[in-house]
């Protein structure tokens, strides 16, 4: 079967598209965000969209990998996928917009939870679409650690 890019433009495409929603909403939330305390190993507010972007890119790449298999399991592992996007999106929102910093780490946990279902979904399927989002993984573990830091400390 020949591999098309079509795929990869779609669902980096569709990452990014989320990326910048998030980034729009989230936008009217900063000066609250830079005022609050913070751990000290929080990255300088630059390095977030950059990590962010390479994440989305990686996680379209790997979901255009399973998308383009023959695996009967890639329904599952796409949903999978799709509902974990969903509760990242929804994760910022909790977090910049309403202050809910409690909830936000809890939901940061699903969060993490989800991701590693994906990733062993995606081992099933083709076990490079797993490697690429790794990084996501240990991204979202040191997220857990900053919000962790937000809630106790605010």
């Amino acid at each position: 079967m020949k591999k098309s890019v079509k795929p990869y433009i779609f669902f980096i495409l569709i990452n990014l598209v989320a990326a910048s929603l998030v980034g729009w909403i989230a936008s009217g939330a900063m000066q609250e965000y830079a005022a609050i305390r913070k751990s000290s190993l929080t990255p300088p507010s630059f390095v977030f969209p950059i990590v962010w972007t390479i994440l989305y890119v990686l996680m379209g790449i790997s979901a255009a990998m399973i998308y383009q298999t023959e695996s009967p399991k890639k329904t599952k592992a796409l949903r999978i996928y799709v509902i974990q996007l969903i509760v990242n999106l929804v994760w910022s929102f909790l977090f910049f917009n309403l202050q809910m910093y409690g909830l936000s780490f809890f939901w940061l946990l699903l969060l993490w939870l989800l991701i590693l279902a994906m990733i062993a979904s995606f081992r099933t399927i083709r076990p490079a679409a797993a490697i690429l989002q790794i990084p996501y993984l240990i991204w979202v573990s040191f997220a857990g650690y900053l919000a962790f830091f937000v809630w106790v400390m605010n």
